[in-house]
């Protein structure tokens, strides 16, 4: 009886659809929907200039006010009420990290229910930040009850899950392919009029670690036809940064709806994804290529990225900001389409056999069970 019961679950991180799309986002709504049937029922906690709760996609999503934004980390006061008052009504509280606020309320909203922490990424930018922070991270990341990390690669290399080895698991992320919006036969005939027959593909906000301008001096002498999906503030430059560099086959998008998104990846050649530093600890893009059987090239930076794609197998790993090591795997790919089929092929299979939304939430779903049946044998006792 008891392993069948409904486990309620709070998910906590700093933002939430619809206010922003992004990679965090995406997790949290592909746990929460796959784990309705398995008996979950999910919450949201986040922050907004719009503080009244929402449905979304059959989710409750909190929002407490943001009152203040200081290196990318929201403040609330509200939230730490909230955080305390929703923990009492729920069995397991479920963070997403990093968001530095998030540690000092977990201790002022004095949570007490079992804990889940997944470590999406280091602190990578806000070096200084992190040095004053570190003494409070430690210190809740030692309280949380089971720290998930998304990829042996990364455990292996985070210096500061060194120290929490022992209560960390890995736990993939995972995709519904189902769950994507299909683009229709019409849809994909009008981009392929607009676009080359065969092309390279890039999609993902354009930020500073994404690596678009090794790719770009990639492309100086060989030009190959390249399209780059998405907004964001490394936009302007690269455009700058193309045109000083003489690139005709380049082309610039900007952002794409979720359903071209998908079209796109449907009618590429291959997929590159060059970002260079710890800030991409996995790649969602990276992954959702793969689903579509897209042979790939990233970089080895140590984190998730190198667990979704094995070089020489589903594609090429290259050394980070290599424009030549870049140039030469794209040209690799493009001289022998044979073989970036079988890559292709053989991404997707990997895809299939890690990643998919239900082998990932079922891991979840085991976790959440396995805390809240310790916390109910300890009670007893």
């Amino acid at each position: 009886m008891n392993a069948l019961r409904t486990i309620k679950v709070l998910h906590v991180y700093k933002t939430y659809y619809p206010d922003t799309v992004g990679g965090v986002e995406a997790v949290i709504e592909q746990i929460c929907t796959a784990s309705q049937p398995l008996g979950i029922q999910s919450q949201v906690l986040t922050l907004s200039q719009e503080a009244h709760p929402i449905e979304h996609h059959a989710v409750t999503v909190h929002r407490a006010h943001l009152d203040l934004e200081l290196a990318s980390t929201g403040f609330s006061w509200q939230f730490i009420f909230m955080l305390r008052q929703l923990a009492k009504d729920v069995d397991v509280v479920h963070y997403h990290f990093p968001w530095p606020f998030m540690d000092m309320a977990h201790f002022l909203a004095r949570v007490r229910k079992p804990t889940v922490l997944t470590y999406h990424s280091d602190i990578v930018k806000q070096k200084n930040l992190l040095k004053v922070y570190r003494p409070l991270m430690n210190r809740f990341l030692k309280s949380i009850n089971c720290i998930v990390a998304t990829s042996p690669k990364y455990l292996e290399t985070s210096e500061v899950l060194q120290h929490f080895k022992r209560k960390t698991r890995i736990i993939p992320i995972g995709l519904d392919k189902n769950s994507y919006p299909q683009p229709s036969k019409e849809r994909l005939i009008e981009w392929q009029s607009k676009l080359p027959t065969k092309f390279f593909l890039f999609v993902g906000v354009l930020r500073y670690y994404k690596g678009l301008h090794t790719l770009l001096e990639a492309l100086a002498s060989c030009d190959y036809p390249t399209v780059i999906a998405g907004a964001g503030p490394e936009a302007q430059q690269l455009q700058l940064q193309a045109k000083q560099l003489g690139l005709k086959n380049i082309i610039f998008l900007g952002k794409v709806s979720e359903l071209d998104k998908f079209a796109l990846l449907q009618l590429c050649f291959s997929f590159v994804f060059p970002s260079h530093l710890r800030s991409e600890a996995f790649g969602i893009s990276l992954l959702e290529a793969a689903m579509y059987g897209k042979p790939l090239i990233s970089c080895e930076i140590g984190t998730g990225t190198t667990y979704i794609n094995i070089d020489q197998e589903t594609g090429f790993a290259i050394a980070p900001e290599s424009p030549s090591e870049l140039r030469q795997a794209m040209q690799c790919l493009w001289d022998h389409p044979n073989m970036a089929q079988d890559m292709g092929i053989a991404a997707q299979a990997r895809y299939n056999e890690l990643f998919t939304s239900e082998t990932t939430t079922e891991q979840y779903v085991k976790l959440y069970r396995m805390l809240t049946n310790e916390k109910a044998s300890n009670e007893q006792d």
